[in-house]
């Protein structure tokens, strides 16, 4: 994964839970003597075989896919970007050695990237992302958005010549997790609320705002998904099929007045598609001690 930098001016540009899976024996009430018929072995893969498997995806250190366990199959689902090859999937097959049975392989297209890019949005150090959610402490206002826009970027700005502060980023975290923080210094600016916090459940419709493509909307197709950018792995992600292109990182993903989630990255765009994954936002709340309003 990489950052994409502008170019004409400055500023434009999880862990799984892994659920045993048993299969219960149904007993029938019969009147006719005779021996029980035996019941169906569940040939399913047991936590610990779950488990070797999803670590072993990790460990293979294979750049460009995504993994996390689907308790319904008993699977470890990994989607590999375009420029995962046929031998980095037999390199991740045989780092789960017995247990590659265990795992489900879906390609997608596209690159598995931060989506950091030109636009109008906040701007800094010759880079642009989105504004997630505006949140606070006390009196003290700030707004989330990508930790990978906040480990490049001091200070942020309303427009791309930096001339309307916003403020300093004061908190950012990346990989591992995927945001930042960034304190409101122009007591100026507008900082309108309107969400609460909550949690992605599978299947749910979403919508994603970005400054770059706007307003798109999709499902949430998996939780606690790991990808591996080339920065490293990035862990408790929600998975979607919603859109989003290069700037729209850090951006707000909600359903209704819930907030969701904090753009990460993804691959596809908006014409063609894609999977892209989000940063839930209860995480980060909790990492600075602030609240959505």
């Amino acid at each position: 994964m990489r950052l994409t930098r502008t170019t004409h001016r400055p500023g434009s540009a999880r862990k799984s839970r892994l659920i045993a899976l048993a299969a219960g024996l149904g007993l029938a009430a019969s009147t006719l003597a005779g021996p029980a018929a035996a019941a169906a072995p569940d040939d399913r893969p047991t936590r610990a075989e779950l488990a070797t498997a999803h670590a072993a995806v990790g460990q293979a250190d294979v750049v460009g896919v995504a993994w996390y366990t689907d308790t319904a199959t008993g699977k470890v689902v990994v989607t590999a970007d375009s420029t995962v090859s046929a031998a980095e999937l037999g390199t991740i097959r045989k780092a789960a050695g017995a247990e590659a049975d265990a795992l489900t392989i879906k390609r997608t297209s596209g690159t598995f990237k931060p989506l950091l890019g030109s636009g109008d949005a906040i701007y800094g150090s010759g880079y642009r992302c989105s504004v997630g959610f505006n949140v606070r402490s006390g009196s003290t206002y700030y707004l989330i958005t990508a930790g990978h826009c906040g480990n490049g970027v001091p200070t942020w700005y309303t427009n791309s010549a930096q001339t309307t502060l916003v403020g300093a980023t004061v908190g950012s975290s990346f990989p591992g997790n995927d945001y930042a923080i960034v304190r409101y210094d122009n007591t100026s600016l507008s900082h309108p609320g309107g969400y609460t916090a909550g949690n992605a459940s599978v299947g749910q419709r979403v919508t994603r705002d970005g400054s770059t493509t706007g307003v798109h909307s999709g499902t949430v197709t998996a939780l606690n998904v790991s990808v591996r950018y080339a920065e490293g792995v990035v862990s408790g992600m929600i998975q979607t099929n919603v859109c989003a292109e290069p700037g729209d990182s850090g951006g707000a993903l909600y359903s209704g007045s819930t907030a969701l989630g904090i753009t990460s990255g993804g691959s596809g765009n908006c014409s063609s598609g894609g999977t892209t994954f989000f940063q839930p936002v209860t995480e980060a709340l909790s990492a600075y001690g602030v609240s959505i309003y």
